[in-house]
């Protein structure tokens, strides 16, 4: 799936490509990226398989409250809105420009995030060995990217990009290091299945469950786990959270952790892998199409 990145190894350079080719309309260029990257025709007339109807979600779906729930501040209100503000990181700031950032006020730790960015997180775990001037021109050529989305998300367009800085949540005690991400494949606002990320920065693996934790025999485009996992044990907490945050929508990821029996958000993903992923068994695809009942 990944095979691009090896030929265009620079994610700057990747981006320049997608504004180069911005003038090909949506739906030319998500069929054209479906088959780069999962090596089939895309089907839109009748789509079975869940990454199919997530392209469909894409070109043809639009509910305005998918662009307030993409942009990782205003996501915060939805949040909130829900009954949940308990689950929110902290919020050390808010920032339109890089210039209205003061550093100096900052803690000693935190995470630096574009609102409408994806794989633009900046990490800072001691402040004293923060190189400022780096990061401030890695945001700005963040914040100047082209305003189109890599795989077309209709959902991003309007995203206005700014810079929020958050709690840095860390969990020392994670055998696989970094901090474990559950991912619940949410349909009509039920939880179906939950994707478990381990070590995102080290060893990334990834296993699926069902909803009573029982390991699905699936992969997707990473290692799988060998060791048992046990379930968080507020995996029930996080199920009815993740219903909530779901229950507007037909079909929507919702990232969680839980770090010493704690709860916190992560994000809501309407498009997630951007609908590129490959599943072994093939099967997989189509089981989670059954789920998703388009609009």
């Amino acid at each position: 799936m990944d095979g691009y990145k090896k030929i265009f190894y620079s994610q700057e350079f990747r981006m320049r490509i997608l504004k180069w080719l911005s003038f090909i309309p949506d739906k030319q260029m998500i069929q054209f990226q479906y088959l780069l990257k999962t090596g089939r025709f895309l089907n839109l007339k009748q789509p079975k398989r869940y990454t199919e109807k997530l392209q469909y979600y894409k070109l043809f779906h639009r509910n305005e409250i998918m662009t307030s729930c993409v942009d990782k501040f205003n996501v915060r209100k939805f949040v909130i809105e829900k009954g949940l503000s308990f689950i929110l990181t902290k919020l050390y700031g808010h920032y339109e420009t890089i210039n209205n950032i003061n550093f100096s006020s900052l803690p000693n730790s935190f995470i630096i995030k574009t609102t409408n960015g994806s794989g633009t997180n900046i990490i800072c775990k001691n402040k004293k060995e923060m190189d400022i001037a780096k990061i401030k021109k890695k945001l700005q050529n963040y914040l100047n990217r082209p305003q189109i989305s890599a795989g077309r998300e209709w959902a991003y367009y309007n995203v206005k990009p700014s810079i929020i800085i958050e709690e840095l949540l860390e969990d020392i005690d994670n055998p696989y290091g970094g901090i474990n991400d559950y991912k619940f494949l949410c349909f009509g606002g039920k939880v179906y299945c939950i994707v478990l990320d381990v070590g995102r920065y080290k060893h990334h693996r990834r296993n699926f469950y069902d909803k009573m934790w029982n390991k699905i025999n699936v992969e997707s485009d990473h290692e799988t786990i060998d060791d048992v996992v046990n379930p968080p044990n507020k995996l029930k907490e996080m199920i009815r959270i993740a219903e909530i945050l779901s229950e507007d929508f037909p079909a929507v990821r919702v990232d969680l952790y839980c770090i010493n029996d704690k709860i916190y958000f992560g994000e809501l993903t309407f498009y997630p892998w951007s609908g590129y992923v490959k599943f072994t068994p093939d099967s997989f695809d189509f089981e989670l199409g059954k789920q998703f009942i388009l609009p």
